[in-house]
């Protein structure tokens, strides 16, 4: 059963990545507008990469940890 996550960790580990970009882009073009505060979407961005980084983090404890 070892491994049995891996695929779907690495996906997520993808999809982190991506959020993690793009709220760097959110907060380019806030800067680039002469923008003062952060964007919504980048906060919204960045809470959606920690709730995607924690099920990596859920997904590669061991599997004793859930029963």
């Amino acid at each position: 059963m070892a491994g049995e996550f891996d695929e779907i960790r690495n996906r997520l580990e993808i999809i982190a990545e991506e959020l993690a970009d793009l709220a760097i882009v959110r907060l380019r073009e806030s800067i680039d507008a002469g923008g003062t505060e952060l964007p919504v979407d980048e906060k919204r961005l960045t809470r959606a990469r920690r709730a995607v980084e924690k099920a990596v983090h859920l997904l590669a404890e061991p599997d004793h940890t859930f029963k």
